[in-house]
């Protein structure tokens, strides 16, 4: 936690920010610095108690010895009267229904994965089973007697070939791993075993957990009891021939007495997260259409629970739901609008969508991607997560009328720094006059009199979203003097699926890239950027896009183009999601439209670029391998264009996951841009050069 931190810190010779403040003096020390990386906060998964009274949540934080981000459960009243530490070295605990006890999943001492069961009166802790693998979506029976949850059981296969009897006391190499499955690789594990996720129960009290769920299938949470205790829904895609397909899966039925699982729903397309209604007649779900599109309009459906009726809830919302919530009257759900996270509900009738909340985020320290969690009590309390451009997520809740933060998890360091400011911006796109939304963030003590360099920061996904977040990474930009300004450009999330369909086949593109230009220039005519220090960056599709971009225009003065793809052809066969991208975001497969693939591609616009471009990728990244990354260095290489490639050990797809990989990531963007960013700029800025 922060006081134990912190007091390592002074006991170390206080080289952190009370250091920088005793030894620079003046205004530096109120920067924010890659230190204070370490010293953020965030709350998540809120549960509200079954008397409506706390709420349950994990409140998370960056350990400066291990290097990882971790969680306690902390229990706040409602009313704003308490918040307390409930258990160290856990999250995502789950309430009883009686409200006497939760259950969370952890380690045992001997490093097993375990589910635990914690008192709330006397705060002792059981260990109710010891697993192989790990546990997921606990969800407590209705009588508070058992505990449902998913976990890896091992597939059946056998070797493709004997081999011969070994030598007692020979030393042969570690026999071959045969791989039939389409399945085999996942990014942050790798080569992956032959595994499926199966529904299993096991008594509160302790003792031995009973499969439930069999076959070469996997079973998908949140988990359901139904009202009587008799079976759980779970949703599942159990068709012959699943893992070549994508959007696909039912929800059915799984009896704990035994027996034949029974299908509720079996529409094309997918169907999942069941909620069952108040009276146990009926399942809430997310229902989406299996269309061989990179986005598609994600809904709530309902219907009996002997599988009669069936009816689409939010079909008039042009928005994907997600996270539902069946209390009460209604279905509550978040969906993402114009970069903002926002709580609506219908009525399982169907009726108006209402805005119940909005503002949900702060749960994504090192980028402004939209996020945050929230949870519903039956008399139609709120908690959410909710963090504003300048700070993480803090914990609201919501009674009546009346809305109270109860968190303020980062004040302790972040009222003692001056940060970024950020300001909505929307401009047109010189593609096709479409309006494009987009942010920036100016630096502290910024004067619209001077100029400044300018960094375009893009987002990932493609289908994705920024908004007016709390970003580490960006804080860190600007407090070296830059403005960075980021945009939500065609086929981002939150817009709608026309607004995401632009974007079509066409990833990365010259329609987007004039997406990004036209924002540059108008940041430009506000008159405070100073047209001679321009920057690009982003991750992932903003990687790619970045790459792309280079190709096209030489305004740039550096580039750092952060886990791309660079050559389609190569990648689709060679990375972890090459079933959903060959099916969903190209017209074909590679050997049928290869020029596709090709045209799509920044290593096809590579002898267009003088820009200076760092690579940088994790070496463990199974999602945009590091050979992507290494075809671009190579061909710049070879024309003689400045340029590095940065490798982050052990790192998969998520180079910034882990608290000192965000600091690297955001501290050798800058070291790359400072080569090439002119002293002038720097100097008017009162900024120091490194």
């Amino acid at each position: 936690m922060k006081a134990w931190i912190g007091a390592l810190a002074i006991a170390a010779g206080a080289w952190g920010p009370a250091a920088l403040a005793q030894d620079e003096g003046g205004e530096s020390e109120r920067l924010f610095t890659s230190l204070d990386v370490f010293d953020l906060e965030y709350a998540d998964d809120p549960r509200i108690s079954p008397d409506g009274r706390h709420v349950l949540y994990t409140r998370r934080s960056n350990n400066i010895m291990t290097d990882r981000t971790e969680g306690a459960l902390w229990l706040a009243a409602l009313d704003g009267s308490s918040n307390r530490l409930v258990l160290d070295g856990a999250s995502g605990g789950e309430w009883s229904p009686d409200g006497r006890r939760i259950a969370y999943s952890g380690r045992d001492e001997d490093g097993r994965s375990a589910i635990f069961i914690r008192w709330m009166d006397s705060g002792q802790v059981q260990q109710v089973a010891a697993l192989d693998s790990g546990a997921g979506n606990l969800a407590w029976s209705p009588d508070g007697r058992q505990i449902a949850f998913t976990s890896r059981v091992d597939g059946d296969t056998k070797p493709l070939a004997k081999a011969p009897p070994k030598p007692e006391g020979a030393k042969w190499s570690p026999p071959v791993k045969v791989i039939d499955h389409a399945r085999y690789r996942s990014d942050g594990s790798g080569f992956i075993d032959v595994t499926f996720s199966h529904v299993f129960v096991v008594p509160a009290d302790g003792g031995t957990p009973r499969q439930l769920t069999t076959g070469e299938f996997d079973h998908a949470g949140p988990l359901a009891w139904t009202r009587d205790g008799g079976a759980i829904l779970v949703s599942a895609n159990r068709n012959e021939g699943w893992e070549l397909q994508t959007i696909e899966g039912d929800i059915w039925r799984v009896p704990l007495a035994g027996g034949a699982m029974q299908q509720v729903t079996s529409g094309g397309g997918l169907e999942a997260s069941p909620q069952v209604s108040p009276d146990g007649r009926s399942v809430a779900f997310i229902c989406m259409p299996n269309v061989k599109r990179p986005v598609w309009q994600v809904d709530v459906c309902v219907r009996g629970l002997d599988g009669s009726g069936g009816q689409n809830l939010t079909e008039s919302l042009d928005r994907e739901v997600s996270d539902i919530r069946w209390s009460g009257r209604h279905i509550y759900f978040t969906y993402d609008d114009r970069g903002i996270r926002k709580i609506g509900r219908v009525s399982p009738s169907g009726s108006r969508v209402e805005t119940v909340a909005d503002g949900l985020g702060g749960t994504t320290l090192g980028r402004p991607y939209t996020s945050g969690t929230y949870d519903v009590h039956a008399n139609g309390a709120l908690a959410w997560t909710q963090g504003s451009h300048d700070r993480p997520a803090d914990l609201y809740a919501k009674s009546g009328r009346s809305t109270r933060k109860l968190t303020a998890l980062n004040e302790d360091l972040l009222a003692h720094r001056d940060l970024g400011q950020v300001q909505e911006v929307t401009y047109t796109s010189s593609h096709d006059g479409t309006e494009i939304q987009g942010w920036y963030v100016t630096p502290p003590g910024f004067d619209p009199s001077k100029k400044y360099p300018l960094i375009l920061e893009i987002h990932g996904g493609p289908h994705a979203a920024y908004g007016p977040h709390f970003s580490a990474e960006i804080q860190r930009y600007v407090a070296e003097g830059y403005v960075v300004f980021y945009a939500n450009h065609r086929g981002s999330s939150s817009y709608g699926e026309d607004f995401g369909l632009l974007l079509e086949h066409k990833y990365s593109s010259p329609d987007d890239a004039a997406d990004h230009m036209s924002g540059v220039d108008a940041m430009i005519a506000k008159g405070f950027i100073d047209e001679d220090n321009l920057f690009v960056t982003g991750g992932s599709a903003g990687g790619i896009a970045t790459a792309y971009l280079v190709g096209l225009t030489d305004r740039f003065n550096a580039a750092a183009a952060a886990k791309p793809v660079i050559n389609w052809l190569s990648k689709t066969l060679t990375a972890d999601s090459y079933i959903f991208q060959t099916y969903h975001q190209f017209p074909g497969l590679p050997w049928e439209v290869p020029m596709h693939y090709w045209e799509r591609s920044p290593l096809s616009l590579v002898g267009n670029v003088t820009t200076p471009t760092m690579l940088l990728t994790g070496e463990e990244d199974q999602r945009t391998p590091i050979t992507e990354s290494e075809q671009f260095y190579q061909a710049l290489k070879l024309r003689g264009i400045d340029t590095v490639l940065v490798r982050v050990p052990e790192s998969p797809h998520g180079i910034a996951s882990r608290p000192s990989r965000l600091v690297a990531k955001a501290d050798n963007i800058l070291a790359w841009f400072e080569r090439y960013r002119t002293d002038q700029t720097a100097d008017d800025n009162g900024s120091d050069d490194q």
